[in-house]
């Protein structure tokens, strides 16, 4: 069809349903067509299901199917487009330890960059000093982009999104990162949309390399940006070769922080205020009221989880007992907080949160994919399940094959002592 991603040549089609098994989003289908060849059916493509994975033109082994060509307009002057960009997020003149971990893989995509790159801070607030840029500057960033106004004292998405796509509009990055926090999550796909570009999210790697564009030929310098996809069973990488900036969010604690490789101190940066006419916010912070049980289990050095295993909420009881003797944080898997056990915000795995600690006690969970992709900063991670096969078992320090709710009071017996 002629609005399809693909065009079927009716002249060359068999009807043998080679395509149709190859699909993979059940976008073509056999329809009769009596005298057209010798089955008398021809492959149908439906233009709405179709994904242009070209899949179905890589099965038909007659070379029936064809991708059509499509004129394809991306952002202009891509060669004015340079620097790598960390948004640097900011409450109460804090800056978000995210922002360092950005700034820590920006040093090493700006290495693979080369050709001159830049790795800059894009920091917004009102009232910024130098106790906000310096580290900035200290941890890698050769520019601090500042937008100091009351407009932005408080987070306001509006105001954020016209700041930060202004900053784009006048400098032209080529790469923006931001961390998939609540505020990066709330207003940093706004700015992909205001400035035409793309946007991933939750990247769980990232790096630069010279790359075929396959639409028009050339090779390029791009933004290798890799996250789950298909429930975390595939790992997707995905690239913007068209448009800029290459944009995408990392979750906290993906990337570690480095150390060592930073500027460090007396280091040299330069710090520009940018003067920009924003927008007015459109609603007023009255009162912050924070969750008195509200934890950061990112921030936890020793996590004592619990998982499908525990058989119930009762024995998260005893998990907060364990984590409290070894000065640590309870932690779930999703099926436990599917189950109601714990809080969400308690969950770790892709679906939750990423965690570094230096000890990761699991009970019960037997180590699904996203959930071995949550831990793998883990330092030291010791696991007990009932199934000797369980795959948490593979990233374990130390497995013990047994019944958790049986060996986690037999444990808290003898720290006891």
């Amino acid at each position: 069809m002629a609005d399809a991603p693909i065009l079927i040549e009716r002249a060359k089609c068999t009807g043998c349903g080679k395509c149709v098994n190859g699909c993979g989003f059940a976008a073509l289908r056999l329809v009769d067509a009596p005298g057209a060849n010798r089955l008398g059916r021809l492959a149908e493509v439906d233009p709405s299901a179709c994904k242009a994975c070209s899949a179905c033109v890589k099965a038909c082994p007659f070379h029936a199917i064809a991708e059509t060509k499509t004129e394809i307009r991306g952002t202009e002057g891509l060669e004015s487009y340079h620097d790598i960009w960390v948004f640097s997020e900011q409450t109460a003149g804090r800056i978000a330890e995210v922002a360092f971990e950005l700034l820590g893989k920006g040093l090493a995509l700006k290495a693979q960059r080369g050709d001159g790159c830049r790795l800059c801070a894009v920091l917004l607030g009102s009232g910024v000093t130098a106790a906000m840029t310096d580290p900035l500057v200290a941890a890698g960033a050769d520019v601090v982009y500042v937008v100091d106004s009351p407009a932005l004292a408080d987070y306001d998405a509006d105001v954020y999104v016209d700041a930060v796509a202004k900053l784009v509009e006048r400098h032209h990055p080529e790469v923006v990162l931001a961390g998939a926090t609540a505020i990066g999550r709330a207003f940093f796909a706004k700015v992909a949309v205001r400035v035409r570009t793309g946007l991933t999210a939750d990247c769980t790697a990232l790096r630069i390399e010279e790359t075929h564009n396959k639409d028009t030929g050339a090779m390029q310098m791009l933004l290798h940006q890799t996250r789950p996809a298909f429930g975390g069973n595939i790992m997707a990488t995905i690239m913007t070769p068209n448009h800029r900036p290459q944009m995408a969010t990392v979750r906290p604690k993906v990337f570690k922080r480095r150390n060592g490789s930073e500027k460090g101190p007396g280091a040299k940066g330069e710090v520009l205020r940018e003067a920009l006419e924003l927008i007015a916010p459109r609603t007023r912070l009255v009162e912050t009221v924070r969750d008195p049980d509200a934890v950061d289990i990112a921030a936890a050095a020793v996590l004592v989880a619990g998982g499908r295993g525990l058989k119930g909420a009762a024995a998260f009881g005893l998990l907060r007992e364990l984590a409290d003797l070894l000065g640590g944080e309870v932690a779930a898997s999703r099926a436990a907080v599917d189950a109601g056990w714990a809080p969400q915000s308690r969950q770790v795995g892709q679906t939750g949160r990423a965690v570094v600690p230096k000890l990761y006690l699991a009970f019960g969970i037997s180590g699904a994919i996203q959930h071995l992709e949550g831990i793998r900063g883990a330092d030291r991670v010791i696991a007990v399940n009932t199934d000797p096969n369980a795959p948490i078992f593979g990233v374990a320090d130390l497995g013990i094959v047994g019944d958790a709710t049986e060996i986690i009071p037999a444990l808290i017996k003898e720290i006891r002592k």
